[in-house]
């Protein structure tokens, strides 16, 4: 009796051994994201991205080509695909191409180091080892980190849940919160291929506009285009749309819309006009930022950014970069004033 005893308890102590050895520490996870990350030499990933903003949810499709160490090609298609919007950094800089408006923009800017970004990898991982209070859980199949975001004002988005697969560490989704742990932006990821192969060409300039207007055309009649106004849908406690004016422009109509209270602000929409063919890239003073549905040019002051056809702008001396860029995000569709 005495050594069947000692038997199963040799046993059972293999078990815990076996099991011991298969579960690793958060130190051990966030040690191997580290030397993945100077293993890969690049990788492309699909995704789909949906924003919490206002009543109804905004699913945007994008697909992310990154070549090591500084190449980024970052194509962003809304759900109707009739619109897209590009981002791209080589040796030449950091640009916006806005394909269906025959629109390019160079930002002086160091994107994408400059802030967290959803559905770059390499970006979540730096926000995991940066992160030195990030929670860590492992489920069967799953590693689950919650961290801080580095956001410019992470007020308002401060924390997301990061979940990579175990297998090989790759992406599985993102979820972006707001204070009370209300996912606004969810990113889930498809196709994740590491150590891809890329031609230098595949992140040239005028080769990705060229390619992206056989996808989606010039839209040769966007002047003839009425546009409705548009209305914020976050709300900001104790400011009010106070004025509303509306002006003859050579191409239609300016609307521009008058918010006040303890952070006014002030929303400008026009028709967007296309660029002739010939015409070159025009460089912007600011960072680009992504709204979702398109990517936006945020300065001290103010974010601008263009969609189907219409030129926005937000302009405020009392909201935050990142407090602006959620009210672009949340102009989304008609409302009630």
């Amino acid at each position: 009796m005495k050594k069947k005893l000692l038997m199963l308890l040799a046993g059972l102590m293999v078990v815990f051994a076996l099991s011991a050895c298969g579960s690793k520490s958060q130190d051990d996870v966030v040690k191997e994201l580290g030397n993945k990350l100077e293993d890969i030499k690049g990788y492309k990933a699909d995704a789909k991205m949906t924003l919490q903003m206002g009543t109804d949810p905004q699913t945007y499709d994008i697909e992310v080509w990154h070549k090591e160490p500084t190449y980024y090609r970052v194509n962003l298609k809304n759900a109707q695909k009739d619109q897209s919007q590009m981002i791209l950094r080589n040796d030449d800089g950091v640009f916006v191409l806005t394909p269906a408006l025959n629109k390019s923009f160079r930002f002086q800017s160091d994107w994408p180091q400059n802030s967290s970004q959803a559905y770059l990898y390499e970006s979540l991982v730096k926000d995991i080892i940066e992160d030195k209070e990030a929670k860590f859980s492992a489920t069967k199949d799953h590693y689950v980190f919650e961290t801080k975001t580095r956001y410019q004002n992470n007020q308002i988005l401060p924390v997301q849940e990061i979940t990579l697969k175990k297998s090989d560490l790759s992406p599985v989704s993102v979820k972006v919160m707001d204070p009370d742990k209300k996912a606004l932006v969810t990113v889930e990821f498809s196709n994740v291929k590491f150590n891809a192969s890329f031609d230098k060409k595949d992140f040239d300039m005028q080769k990705n506009m060229t390619g992206a207007q056989l996808e989606v055309p010039v839209m040769a009649e966007v002047e003839e285009q009425e546009f409705s106004v548009k209305y914020p849908q976050m709300e900001i406690a104790g400011v009010n749309l106070v004025d509303e004016k509306e002006m003859k422009t050579e191409d239609g109509k300016r609307v521009v819309l008058t918010y006040d209270g303890e952070k006014s602000f002030t929303l400008v929409q026009e028709k967007a006009t296309v660029m002739p063919t010939s015409s070159s890239v025009t460089s912007v003073k600011g960072e680009p930022v992504d709204l979702g549905f398109t990517i936006g040019a945020l300065s001290d002051n103010t974010i601008s950014w263009t969609y189907q056809g219409v030129d926005y702008i937000i302009a405020s001396n009392d909201l935050s970069p990142e407090e602006m860029s959620m009210l672009a995000r949340s102009v989304q569709g008609d409302m009630v004033k």
